[in-house]
């Protein structure tokens, strides 16, 4: 139950259910939802919810699909979530005050690869 899964996280249970309204989470809520939905949905699943929105077409979504897997994207940080917030007018942290919210890597568990990946990129810049 991948959906289950994602709605340990309040940030997921607010785009979710925003995306779920036919809500526009803006430019940064999709590349979000993306990033972090893709270590738990189906690609097919993930691209509906993404079509959800009012402006993402069957098209745009996929491209975002393959930007993302293909770039292999780590899930955003708090911090990163909070500077694209800034950008647009759809907040997609729901409680920015809270220093605890929309740490995606408190409320969720991602698959091994992704630790990994984050500790060989730490790893590799403490080098340089």
């Amino acid at each position: 139950m991948p959906v289950e899964e994602l709605r340990k996280s309040k940030m997921m249970v607010h785009l979710l259910d925003a995306l779920d309204a036919g809500q526009d989470i803006g430019h940064y809520g999709k590349l979000t939802f993306a990033m972090i939905a893709r270590h738990f949905m189906e690609e097919d699943e993930l691209i509906s919810y993404l079509q959800k929105a009012p402006d993402c077409s069957e098209t745009d979504a996929k491209v975002l699909f393959q930007q993302v897997q293909g770039k292999d994207y780590n899930p955003p940080k708090r911090e990163r979530i909070l500077e694209w917030q800034q950008q647009q007018d759809f907040p997609i942290c729901p409680d920015a005050n809270d220093p605890d919210a929309c740490n995606v890597y408190k409320e969720l568990e991602f698959p091994e690869h992704v630790y990994e990946h984050i500790s060989s990129y730490y790893a590799h810049k403490s080098e340089t």
